[in-house]
């Protein structure tokens, strides 16, 4: 889901609610576009969330009403920080995620990688051509 600064918390206690109860997982795209009051709330959502689940019970209190829990619920988050109206993560939200780094990959050796594995003896010179081509073609 792409996040924006028109969500409120009622939304997304509407997602966690529905996660929740189908066990299902969810990626919120650009998650510091959120305002900071909002993501402060959705910090006490998800913390019941995941108090619910350390407890392995199968129904518990959110927003007032009892709910069913299904163990396999998660709540996935990306964020894209030093742009223009992102805000910063609050620390007790922050807590609750694990963060990792990603990276451009390196398209010369996945092309390689796969022409060798479809029997190309050339791969190493064709990869070079084809991602410059394909870049080329992007422009």
């Amino acid at each position: 889901f792409n996040c924006s600064d028109g969500l409120d918390y009622l939304a997304m206690a509407k997602f966690f609610k529905g996660l929740a109860a189908s066990g299902a997982w969810a990626c919120f795209d650009e998650f510091n576009r959120i305002d900071i009051e909002v993501l402060s709330v959705v910090a006490q959502q998800l913390l019941t969330i995941q108090n619910a689940l350390k407890a392995e019970v199968s129904r518990f209190t959110f927003e007032g009403r009892e709910i069913r829990l299904v163990q396999t619920c998660g709540v996935f988050i990306t964020m894209n920080p030093g742009y223009a109206g992102r805000t910063e993560l609050p620390d007790n939200l922050k807590a609750l995620f694990r963060p990792m780094s990603m990276m451009v990959p390196d398209y010369t050796l996945v092309a390689e990688v796969m022409l060798f594995s479809e029997g190309f003896n050339d791969a190493k010179t064709l990869s070079r051509k084809m991602v410059m081509l394909y870049k080329l073609s992007s422009e």
